[in-house]
């Protein structure tokens, strides 16, 4: 396999074969969280995508000179630095959507999908394939919740990204703003997603039976 092969898989990975939200179902509480609007979902994924693809960098880079017995500690400190730095950029920056994310942006330090990627990708292999991965999941990871986000605020206010789609005359429906809505728009579009899925993998492996 060529190398321009082997990076398009692992981006691939991330973003459909193993998006971390639809398939391998990481992250769910700030994908329940944050979602009530698809620019939270944009800003808390791109936030995530941040951190991933600058921790997995580092953490390849030094993985030779962590000591195994440490190596948790030490990936956490990599990480919350990252997480730091996107919380000042976005408090300078974007002050209303980091208000709108709040106590969510520091908790990247603990979301499951950016240690995950961290112990068992980035502290195996080389830095470029690792930063290619962080991207991968960060991109999947953003489009799940953008799109949740989408659906969301389309149902609970007739809009997306703030843009009026339904007209005045269309009656929000509150729940799915709410929490439960949440979860009920998550495990729709989970198993549709899925649902999908199976029906490429089983097609292809009728085609190779052939």
């Amino acid at each position: 396999m060529s190398k321009d092969n082997k990076l398009s898989k692992i981006f691939l990975n991330g973003v459909i074969t193993e998006n971390p939200t639809f398939r391998l179902v990481l992250g769910t509480c700030p994908t329940m969280a944050v979602t009530t609007s698809a620019l939270n979902g944009l800003g808390m994924g791109a936030a995530a995508t941040f951190v991933l693809i600058g921790s997995n960098t580092v953490i390849s880079l030094l993985r030779k000179f962590i000591p195994d017995r440490v190596r948790i500690p030490a990936f956490i400190v990599v990480i919350c630095t990252f997480v730091t730095m996107i919380q000042l950029i976005m408090q300078a920056y974007l002050p209303s959507l980091y208000a709108a994310l709040g106590i969510f942006i520091p908790l990247i330090v603990v979301n499951c999908i950016i240690l995950a990627r961290a112990e068992a990708f980035a502290s195996k292999n080389p830095v470029l394939d690792s930063a290619v991965d962080g991207l991968g999941m960060g991109v999947g990871f953003t489009l799940a919740l953008t799109l949740i986000g989408a659906v969301r605020e389309l149902l609970g206010n007739g809009s997306i990204f703030g843009l009026d789609i339904l007209g005045s005359s269309y009656q929000p429906m509150l729940l799915a703003v709410l929490a439960s809505g949440g979860f009920l728009t998550f495990g729709l579009m989970l198993g549709v997603f899925n649902a999908i899925m199976n029906k490429i993998r089983l097609k292809r492996i009728r085609e190779e039976a052939r």
